[in-house]
């Protein structure tokens, strides 16, 4: 099987996925209630599975799917405010064919970038607990293995902290003490590792109080972007 077809036995795995009781209680009592502003649509309520260029050099590791946002589309970082900002910064640097993402049959394309979240389900609170963490990264490690990437861009310390807990547990770093995750943040872990990149999250506290902007993210993809071309 080449690895389109083995993203998609993941993505079905996922979009079943119920090994977390509370995760998976309230994926489905917000798609049930609905948001007035969306009550005419059939919300997904179920694991939000990756999205993106199977080929990718650039894996972009999110925390996890808006409960009115991916939980409601199907599509990770679609249909709220920080994917807005998430794809708008894609397109403007060359990885995405347009701007937008509202909903999984948009037209939306990504070239060389795959996404997905640490978390597959989505949390109350946007607050998930490590616990939940440590059963989404099976479907992590499996993509990454797939994939291959030479880059990856952790959007937030969560995302971050969940990649480097992932390489701990495989006994690839002794420690994340090492790590430390900034916005601009870039870590060459081992030779036969992919860059690890870190950016703030694009959420809307972030994004409307002035601490992330388009020029910020602009700076560290155009970064990223370099390193894949050199590499």
């Amino acid at each position: 099987m080449n690895s389109a077809r083995e993203l998609q036995i993941i993505e079905d795995e996922v979009c079943a996925c119920r090994k977390c009781p509370r995760l998976v209680k309230y994926r489905e009592k917000v798609a049930w209630e609905k948001r007035r502003a969306f009550r005419e649509w059939e919300y997904w309520g179920r694991g939000v599975p990756g999205f993106g260029d199977p080929g990718a050099k650039l894996f972009i590791l999110g925390l996890a799917p808006a409960a009115h946002g991916g939980n409601r589309t199907g599509r990770v970082f679609t249909g709220d405010r920080s994917g807005d900002f998430l794809y708008k910064s894609l397109h403007a640097a060359g990885f995405a064919n347009q701007a937008t993402s509202l909903h999984r049959a948009d037209g939306l394309k990504l070239s060389k970038v795959y996404i997905a979240a640490a978390v597959r389900c989505a949390p109350p609170a946007n607050k998930p607990l490590p616990g939940e963490i440590r059963k989404c990264r099976g479907y992590l490690k499996r993509e990454l293995e797939l994939i291959q990437p030479e880059a990856i861009l952790a959007l937030g310390k969560i995302a971050w902290d969940a990649y480097l807990d992932m390489l701990k547990q495989e006994g690839e770093i002794a420690s994340r003490a090492a790590f430390k995750f900034a916005h601009g943040a870039e870590a060459e872990i081992a030779e036969e590792l992919p860059r690890l990149f870190g950016v703030y999250h694009p959420s809307q506290q972030n994004t409307q109080t002035g601490r992330v902007t388009e020029a910020m993210y602009a700076e560290v993809l155009k970064r990223i972007r370099g390193f894949l071309d050199e590499s």
